[in-house]
């Protein structure tokens, strides 16, 4: 009897660091979804990357995709050296095909205001809205002009009607009757009007009431030569304040990994058995306590051992 207490002493005086679960494999931060690297502020798994990109980014059968309330979008690529991330929306229309239909074809693009701060569209990325009702709040209050539509890093309506696809749209072919439209909350507003997403700051098609859109953007210095050639799709960029900015380097500086807490959602470095609020050189002391506390049991259970071979003796 007295050697089986021993023993459940010993184990009792067992530290949690030695547990199974104790180790937490803060490596999978960094990861993969098909050819694209997915890395700080990004992540796939909770408590990884910054808390203002959590369940952001999912990866489904090898397609990285982008998640917001305006819908999902697949990610073509991530730049971190540029901080952009470039989307492809399938409903979207581009030069070659118009995606319309009365209740509004395409997601748009609408951010949560607590993660607007954190990601936006590039200001050289146009969106081009379609089909747009009279009553829509683009062409109120503003008598006499058509703003906000304007062109957007060379990139406007005027060019977008020469694209092959407003031939095959009912009454194609003749743009001057759909770009020379009547001012705003006219019977006959333009068939499209181009905006910057800073300007109205949701690109929502049903609050709108427009029939679908189409967005391209520019990142060479160079204008490109006609709607043919520009690039269809939304390029969004990503920033961190600057309260945030220098974490992660200090982290990492120490062998840390990028993260969060899952509760507070502040900042966190993993530093794998433990975690720190700034960088890992400062969780050196809990590191210290736990092989301490390690040590001392092992102290003990030796002590303790030698007794159950001594009690049986007498």
């Amino acid at each position: 009897m007295i050697p089986t207490l021993l023993l459940l002493l010993f184990i009792g005086l067992l530290p949690p660091a030695v547990s199974a679960s104790a180790g937490v494999a803060v490596s999978t931060c960094r990861s993969f979804c098909g050819n694209i690297t997915v890395d700080y502020p990004f992540g796939l798994r909770p408590g990884c990357g910054h808390a203002g990109f959590r369940d952001l980014l999912f990866c489904i059968n090898g397609v990285l995709m982008l998640h917001l309330p305006s819908g999902s979008y697949r990610v073509l690529d991530v730049d971190y050296a540029y901080r952009g991330l470039t989307l492809h929306d399938p409903a979207m229309s581009d030069c070659y095909a118009l995606a319309r239909s009365p209740g509004g074809r395409g997601n748009g693009f609408v951010v949560e205001p607590w993660r607007a701060p954190y990601l936006q569209p590039d200001p050289d990325n146009v969106f081009l809205l379609l089909g747009c009702r009279a009553e829509s709040p683009l062409f109120q209050g503003f008598p006499g002009k058509h703003l906000p539509c304007r062109n957007v890093s060379g990139m406007g309506c005027e060019e977008y009607y020469r694209c092959p696809a407003w031939a095959e749209f009912p009454g194609g072919g003749g743009a001057t009757s759909r770009r020379d439209s009547a001012a705003y909350g006219a019977a006959s507003p333009p068939e499209c009007c181009a905006v910057e997403f800073g300007a109205i700051r949701a690109i929502n098609l049903s609050h709108l009431g427009c029939e679908g859109y189409s967005s391209a953007y520019s990142l060479a210095p160079v204008r490109a030569l006609g709607p043919g050639a520009w690039a269809y799709g939304i390029r969004a960029t990503y920033s961190l304040p600057a309260e945030h900015q220098g974490f992660c380097g200090a982290c990492r500086a120490t062998g840390g990994v990028c993260g969060y807490d899952e509760t507070t959602n502040g900042n966190l470095c993993l530093c794998g058995d433990r975690n720190s609020t700034s960088n890992c050189d400062s969780v050196g002391s809990t590191g210290a306590s736990v092989d301490g506390s390690l040590s001392l049991s092992i102290l003990v259970g030796g002590i303790l051992i030698a007794m159950m071979t001594w009690i049986p003796a007498f």
